[in-house]
């Protein structure tokens, strides 16, 4: 399962470590601590905070156009041909539409950390550090 460090669970969410402790700390969002001692949150756990997070925070009045959102994957929906991808990036609220191949080359999952790219009305999904299958056979 991926987890992720209360730094990099403060980036995908658009606010500060300090943030991020404090909203464990209330309990708002759960941690474990790993074998060093170090606060872990569970990517699934992450994605439903953000998710969350982003309903509350969502006024319709943001524009993303032309803009690359690096975020958390809150939401996989698929079917036999489709498949819809949602990301929470800070306080953006990202939804793609592409082919189910396409989501589960990208190993597409609620906790996953991924790219929007948008350029006019298309979102391009990107997995950072992951290698591209576009053109290989």
């Amino acid at each position: 399962m991926t987890t992720f460090r209360i730094s990099e669970a403060a980036a995908l969410l658009g606010v500060s470590s300090d943030t991020v402790r404090r909203w464990v700390d209330a309990g708002r969002l759960g941690a474990e601590r790993d074998e060093h001692g170090h606060r872990r949150v569970k990517g699934a756990d992450l994605a439903a905070f953000a998710r969350a997070q982003v309903g509350a925070d969502d006024d319709g009045g943001r524009s993303s156009a032309r803009n690359r959102f690096r975020g958390i994957v809150t939401e996989v929906i698929r079917d036999a041909v489709m498949a819809q991808v949602e990301i929470a990036a800070g306080p953006f609220r990202v939804v793609s539409l592409m082919s189910r191949q396409a989501a589960d080359e990208l190993g597409l999952e609620p906790g996953v950390v991924a790219v929007a790219v948008i350029k006019s009305t298309n979102v391009v999904v990107e997995v950072p550090g992951r290698d591209r299958m576009a053109g290989q056979l």
